[in-house]
């Protein structure tokens, strides 16, 4: 029997991309995201036709404990978490709702703890399992305007280091990538004046590519059982 995975915000950008890495490594996925329906419909028909492989679907907005609850229930063996879907808010932080913060929050971190509360629990009965965690460079520095992100994925960070040292006696490993700049539909929302700047600070001179997020993530999937609690950045030299 092939081992599955749940990718969170699976339906573009990393999220897909893992999705297709994991499909490569041969694992049946279970593929989930807020509201792309035909999106995530159209990546499930597209892995099983090239790969072989089995491929579930749900919508689910993970920010929301309750449908946490009902995706997991439903969900099965799950042997790889990726946990992926993440939202950001561009703005003064005085400018911010309540509101906007809490969603910025859920949706990056609490959605972490929601989902691995549920499926920990058969990776330890398995004495087998592997969450990554899809993190950023803002985690480790912060970043002007995008606090509330900023704060999500330094809680992520610390969350990967905690999670990993309370399972690395049942042998699971938890780890997390912490990207810089990658080209997905997130950063849509930058000029050409920005987007230029930005990549002026970075040495490869470029930013990156989902599909190298994608392949990031499948090192870390076939990493040694021994590699855990790690914060691994990837962001063309800039930190």
């Amino acid at each position: 029997m092939r081992k599955r995975a749940l990718i969170t915000g699976a339906s573009r950008g990393i999220g897909a991309q893992v999705a297709g890495v994991l499909a490569q490594e041969g694992y049946d996925l279970l593929l989930v995201c807020r509201s792309s329906s035909k999106e995530i419909n159209d990546l499930k028909e597209e892995l099983e036709g090239k790969y072989g492989i089995h491929v579930e679907t749900a919508l689910c907005d993970v920010s929301d404990s309750a449908q946490v609850e009902t995706l997991v229930k439903k969900a099965g063996d799950i042997h790889v978490l990726i946990n992926n879907a993440a939202i950001s808010y561009v703005g003064l932080l005085t400018d911010m709702s309540v509101e906007q913060w809490h969603q910025v929050i859920n949706t990056n971190l609490s959605s972490v703890f929601y989902l691995c509360r549920l499926i920990v629990p058969q990776m330890v009965q398995r004495k087998e399992g592997r969450i990554i965690n899809v993190s950023s460079v803002w985690g480790n520095v912060g970043a002007s305007t995008e606090v509330a992100y900023s704060a999500s994925k330094g809680g992520v960070n610390s969350f990967t280091k905690a999670l990993a040292k309370e399972l690395a006696p049942s042998n699971v490993q938890v780890n997390a990538v912490a990207f810089g700049i990658i080209d997905t539909r997130m950063n849509a929302c930058l000029s050409k004046e920005e987007l230029e700047a930005l990549t002026g600070e970075i040495p490869a001179d470029r930013i990156g590519e989902a599909i190298e997020a994608g392949e990031m993530i499948r090192q870390i999937l076939n990493a040694p059982s021994y590699f855990t609690g790690q914060v691994v950045t990837m962001d063309g030299g800039w930190t």
